[in-house]
């Protein structure tokens, strides 16, 4: 497999070492890395190069920076730096080391009730947090619920995320 675009001696944007591919969605792939400037582990999402040129999915992937961006709570992953080019764009983010409720319930199975119950209450104070700072996420699935190994949850991808009050970038209807 090549490496993704704009990486140069295995660092993104001179600073970002990708060490290892945790997934890909439909705009994107999502890579534990290094942060080599300030020596921590985060986890870059890439634009898909075929994308670069979509100037819809690159107003998107911005909005997602924009909204996760701005929102700070233990159950939402944070946004650490955002940045583009002519090959496309990255979002560098906190690295929840977890899987996704999805593989979960995929491998447990239904959940005990109190367990069930802290799953969401954990993922309603988060949207709460990303309501009050003036974001609806949109695409609330298991897939998008991080579980870490200590039982709390965090909340992904804010991709379709909407802030109130803007204009739409998705149509009704729309596949993204």
């Amino acid at each position: 497999m090549s490496p993704p675009a704009g990486v140069v001696d295995g660092l993104l944007a001179g600073r970002y070492r990708l060490v290892t591919r945790l997934g890909s969605g439909g705009n994107g792939e999502v890579w534990r890395a290094h942060d080599e400037r300030l020596d921590r582990e985060v986890a870059v999402k890439l634009l898909r190069p075929e994308l670069a040129d979509d100037d819809d999915v690159r107003a998107r992937f911005r909005a997602e920076a924009r909204h996760a961006g701005g929102l700070r709570h233990p159950g939402i992953a944070a946004v650490f730096d955002f940045a583009e080019d002519d090959d496309g764009a990255w979002l560098v983010m906190e690295l929840v080391d977890g899987q996704p409720l999805s593989d979960v319930l995929r491998a447990e199975g239904r959940l005990p009730v109190d367990r069930c119950l802290d799953v969401v209450e954990q993922t309603a104070s988060a949207l709460q947090a990303a309501h009050d700072g003036g974001v609806v996420h949109r695409d609330v699935k298991p897939g998008n619920l991080l579980v870490r190994h200590d039982g709390r949850l965090s909340v992904t991808d804010f991709g379709i995320a909407h802030a109130t009050g803007a204009a739409a970038l998705t149509r009704t209807g729309q596949v993204v």
